[in-house]
């Protein structure tokens, strides 16, 4: 069977400064897959999920050439043209970061924060996704009667997973995840690698890991990033 592409990078080129860290990469990256990126400590990693978001705009010094393409349902777009609408695509690209990084607030709240950002003020669509982000990062049946209690009080597995449903909660196309299980124990890490199981049934995944028994239970398509190249195990 023929593969849907969700990604196509073209002569993608990454500099922090005068260090370049990504060189001429192209490759494609299907749609409803999860596509691990593994390598050596220092050789850009993160850096390269931020280029899937334009995140890298916000590091001084970071410069980007090349194309990446991404087919949101119109056809494939450039994301790094001037002219690209930034919020509108960090909507469709979801982030989560290595450490949990819940904010300063209830868990309801937490989930309900992008929401309140693009201007969503009706209290009880904010209730449904907020409750539908929950049950799709398996953590609502934990946290349902207590949505107004900080979510700091949550065990290190379930501020992971709160992280996710935060990201969730905008329905992204794409899910982007730097290490998400490098602070968690077994267990909860397990329930993490589950969850992005059921999760590429609908969107696209792009997981970076040091765990190479992590991504040989759950990736369809590793890359190895060394010496400022994407190389395909597969």
């Amino acid at each position: 069977m023929k593969e849907n592409i969700k990604i196509q990078i073209r002569d993608l080129g990454f500099r922090y400064k005068t260090r370049p860290i990504l060189e001429n990469v192209s490759l494609d990256i299907p749609d409803r897959t999860i596509t691990s990126v593994t390598g050596p400590s220092g050789q850009g990693k993160s850096s390269f999920l931020t280029v899937l978001n334009r995140l890298w705009e916000n590091i001084n010094g970071a410069q980007v050439t090349g194309r990446v393409n991404i087919d949101f349902g119109n056809g494939f777009e450039n994301i790094n043209r001037r002219e690209c609408d930034l919020p509108g695509l960090r909507r469709k690209i979801g982030m989560v970061f290595q450490t949990p990084n819940p904010l300063p607030m209830s868990i309801s709240k937490n989930i309900a924060f992008p929401l309140k950002l693009i201007g969503e003020k009706n209290p009880e669509i904010i209730s449904e996704k907020v409750e539908q982000a929950l049950k799709q990062a398996v953590l609502w049946d934990e946290v349902k009667d207590r949505l107004g209690d900080e979510a700091s009080l949550l065990s290190g597995g379930q501020q992971q997973r709160l992280c996710i449903a935060r990201a969730l909660v905008l329905d992204p196309q794409v899910l982007l995840l730097d290490e998400p299980t490098s602070s968690l124990d077994e267990d909860s890490a397990g329930q993490v690698e589950q969850l992005l199981l059921s999760l590429k049934e609908t969107r696209t995944i792009i997981l970076v890991s040091h765990y190479m028994d992590q991504v040989k239970r759950i990736a369809d398509r590793q890359l190895v990033l060394s010496n400022r190249q994407l190389t395909s195990l597969d």
